[in-house]
């Protein structure tokens, strides 16, 4: 079968390679579509990240090359022993985290903070990128039939934004701010919504970008080449919002997101880095601000499926492409790269 697999930065090839086989425990998936993530594009740009490079992954037990995609929907098509959560034909998501179910984390179902955690499609395993991939059954949830394989390849970002809106101290009425509108930021702006926040605001270059924004509900988009984001935040709100949320990962950014809140408020990271980031901790302490990391999601999926079938995160908003598995590299992570106005792209294996 055809995949698209990671060699190095700035090398993703699509290749022939052999197709899974399930065995006890696992569910064999024919690959519907798959999201192009922005951590994706990290692995691309300036890889790796997440995907093992030196030794084998500790849990998927791959190297490099792997084969990427982690945002995607199928259908099963085969089922191990012993499998009794799904069978052939159901229309599942995956949900990527690899994670070893036994160090403390794990114990306590915060399997994301996992001491080995990785993802299926960036640490190994297999991927959504292929016409094929073999998961385990916890992995695997059963989609609800108002919703099409496309809104089906937005379920793992979507809890992403979800999860980063739980985590925060975000209350219903209060205010937040988004910077950076891409994927994830935009579908913050709907798990934002569906939070009760009552002010939305939203710092973004791209004009594409800043109109997809309002048009999900931002009160007002901000172009931080034009305007003090800072100030003008601040101004809006009478202070500052409740909670920042930082989508971008551009180390200057921190500092904005931290310097929007209002005194006791809060920044939630949720951007991969690819570097260092510096600000003065006395922006915090004078304030009595604090900062907050999360990472993925977890015990969530059914929700996002939930908000989406009543018309939250919908793919007709968001999905501004969609291509072949043999053009993604071109129209896919290049395209991302130049085409600021590109907000998610899906990706078709053969079928």
């Amino acid at each position: 079968m055809k995949a698209a697999r990671w060699h190095q930065a700035r090398n993703i090839k699509v290749e022939e390679i052999n197709e899974p086989q399930v065995s006890a425990g696992k569910v064999k998936i024919k690959v519907a579509w798959t999201g192009i993530c922005g951590s994706d594009l990290h692995e691309y740009l300036a890889g790796p990240i997440f995907v093992p490079v030196e030794k084998p992954h500790p849990i998927s037990g791959d190297i490099a090359p792997i084969v990427m995609g982690h945002e995607f929907s199928g259908e099963v098509v085969e089922v191990g022993a012993g499998v009794s959560k799904v069978k052939p034909g159901d229309r599942v998501v995956v949900e990527p985290i690899l994670s070893c179910g036994e160090c403390e984390p794990c114990r306590e179902k915060k399997y994301n903070l996992c001491e080995g955690m990785g993802f299926h499609g960036l640490s190994g395993g297999g991927g959504g990128f292929a016409s094929f991939t073999v998961v385990q059954e916890h992995m695997v949830h059963r989609m609800p039939d108002a919703l099409s394989f496309e809104q089906g390849a937005l379920v793992e970002p979507a809890a992403v934004a979800l999860h980063a809106v739980r985590m925060s101290t975000l209350k219903v009425g209060g205010k937040a701010a988004v910077f950076g509108a891409g994927p994830i930021g935009l579908l913050l702006i709907e798990a934002l919504r569906a939070a009760g926040a009552s002010e939305i605001y939203v710092v973004e270059l791209s004009p594409q970008r800043s109109a997809k924004a309002q048009e999900l509900g931002a009160r007002r988009v901000i172009d931080p080449t034009k305007e003090d984001a800072v100030e003008v935040i601040r101004q809006l709100t009478d202070g500052g919002v409740d909670v920042a949320f930082e989508v971008t990962g551009v180390p200057a950014v921190l500092k904005q997101c931290i310097n929007s809140t209002r005194y006791e408020g809060e920044t939630i990271v949720v951007s991969i880095w690819e570097g260092e980031a510096a600000f003065n901790p006395n922006t915090l302490v004078l304030k009595e601000r604090s900062v907050k990391g999360i990472i993925a999601y977890r015990n969530i999926f059914p929700a996002v499926m939930e908000l989406m079938t009543q018309g939250y995160f919908q793919a007709d908003k968001l999905v501004t492409k969609r291509i072949a598995l043999d053009d993604i590299v071109a129209e896919g992570f290049d395209a991302l790269v130049r085409e600021k106005q590109q907000v998610k792209i899906l990706v078709r294996p053969p079928q």
